[in-house]
């Protein structure tokens, strides 16, 4: 394959507008949180500078130490039940069965709907008193049917919700991803006498590699900022149980008016969220592939 010579690539023109907006509408806002994490302001007039007290005032804050806790909690549930579900469905929604297309639309409808929409139907059938769990709530052993009031069981009643409502677009990645595998790998291990799961497990997901990648990344930066679900369904309750570390942030700022408090938590979770991504990226070795089809 013959090598673009330095005149033939691309200059910088064509980078230039994706620059510029992502330098407007993601570094730009960013560098603002940081600036407001070293004042004290409560959203009126010209915000104090205090330098670093809000960021002293970190770890002192229990509500801060918990809320990360279960925020980690939430990204490693999310995570573990995601993942192999979309890279499962996935791969079977990029065959050729008979039900395929209409099993796919049902799959697909949470992409329709909003995240308050989605949070307020799940609410409504996880009632109490007359959703579902109040019929089914005595046979499996929870007597009030109340799951979302329940400190055991509504964290995990969340990583379900998001799992319905997340899943479709992480299908679609990977049902993308499997079409472009070549039918000829499998069609030699079928030669060689390799049982459908073996195709599966040693052609289809080293195929996916990059897009298990991927995937992870926006699942575990995206969990950083489900807000909106937690906030309806829970409200952070009962006690602290579901109590993410964006819910104290939203707390902070538009209830108690600290806003360069919850700018300082702000920027943890933007931290946090990009120390993740990056430890993701050095274990996997993702920024050293150069390959979409490994092996082929």
């Amino acid at each position: 394959m013959r090598t673009a010579t330095p005149a033939e690539r691309p200059g910088f023109a064509w980078a230039a507008p994706a620059l510029l907006f992502f330098g407007l509408f993601g570094l730009a806002p960013v560098a603002v949180v940081v600036y407001l994490s070293l004042t004290a302001w409560n959203g009126l007039g010209s915000p104090q500078w205090v330098g670093l007290d809000n960021w002293r005032a970190l770890p002192g804050d229990d509500d801060v130490t918990r809320g990360l806790g279960v925020t980690l909690a939430l990204t490693a549930l999310c995570w573990a039940t995601q993942t192999p579900l979309a890279l499962a469905f996935g791969t079977w929604a990029a065959g050729h069965q008979r039900a395929r297309a209409v099993a796919s639309a049902v799959f697909f409808l949470p992409l329709l709907l909003s995240t308050a929409a989605i949070a307020l139907i799940w609410k409504a059938l996880l009632d109490p008193n007359f959703g579902l769990p109040s019929q089914i709530g005595p046979w499996i052993g929870l007597p009030d049917g109340n799951v979302l009031g329940n400190r055991s069981l509504a964290l995990y009643a969340i990583v379900l919700i998001l799992l319905w409502q997340f899943l479709p677009f992480h299908m679609l990645l990977y049902q993308a991803a499997a079409r472009q595998i070549p039918t000829s790998l499998y069609e030699a291990a079928e030669l060689d006498g390799a049982s459908p799961l073996r195709r599966f497990w040693h052609i289809t997901v080293p195929q996916l590699r990059h897009t298990i990648i991927a995937s992870s990344v926006l699942i575990l930066v995206g969990s950083m900022t489900y807000f909106e679900t937690v906030l309806l369904l829970t409200d952070g309750g009962p006690g602290n149980a579901t109590r993410i570390l964006p819910l104290h942030m939203y707390d902070q700022g538009f209830i108690a008016f600290e806003m360069g408090y919850a700018s300082a938590v702000a920027v943890l979770l933007v931290v946090i969220g990009t120390g993740l991504s990056l430890l993701v990226v050095r274990v996997t070795g993702y920024a050293r592939m150069t390959s979409q089809r490994e092996g082929v």
